[in-house]
């Protein structure tokens, strides 16, 4: 889906992807992980963010569609929460500084461009803090849908040469190929 598509659809509509349910890998993440400094890429109206920091994480939000972060942010004060939500590109990120422990990325790295992924790739080597965590859950590019360029075999080697892919768990989300990765940062 191309980007101009899925702001629309996020800023007029309830998009499908937003289900407010955050998904079981992260939930076995939170559970088998302390609590420390959290980025949650593509953070739509901030379910996973809000898992996160009511579960003891400090915990950052980006998402460019405007709409979105103002829903963040509202469902964050209702539940007495302290979370940053920021309006930004992930392939930008200018906003976003220092290191963060786990960076999260539910369903927004597949749906950039091959120059929005290589500066996506470059903030996240920026972010991540040694030793850190990375999960990316997204659609795997299998040729047959034009408008969403998924994750490519690439993508995932240009990420393994930077990162240690501790896990990869594929499956069918809604009729695609889907996958869920797991990489950390290499302490030097």
């Amino acid at each position: 889906m191309n980007s101009f598509l899925r702001f629309w659809l996020a800023s007029f509509t309830h998009p499908p992807w937003d289900t407010g349910i955050s998904p079981p890998e992260l939930l076995q993440f939170i559970q088998q992980n302390p609590p420390r400094q959290a980025l949650d890429l593509g953070c739509g109206t901030g379910t996973n963010a809000l898992t996160l920091a009511r579960n003891g994480w400090q915990t950052t939000g980006v998402d460019f569609i405007p709409r979105s972060i103002r829903q963040a942010r509202q469902k964050a004060r209702v539940a007495g929460l302290e979370i940053h939500f920021f309006i930004d590109s992930v392939s930008r990120l200018q906003n976003i500084s220092g290191h963060f422990d786990l960076i999260l990325d539910v369903g927004c790295f597949h749906g950039l461009v091959k120059y929005e992924k290589l500066a996506y790739q470059q903030n996240l080597l920026r972010l991540l803090a040694p030793g850190g965590s990375y999960l990316l859950y997204g659609f795997i590019d299998t040729g047959n849908n034009i408008s969403l360029p998924g994750i490519t075999v690439e993508d995932v080697a240009a990420l393994s040469a930077s990162l240690e892919l501790v896990s990869r768990g594929d499956g069918t989300d809604r009729s695609h190929t889907s996958t869920w990765l797991h990489f950390n940062r290499r302490v030097v």
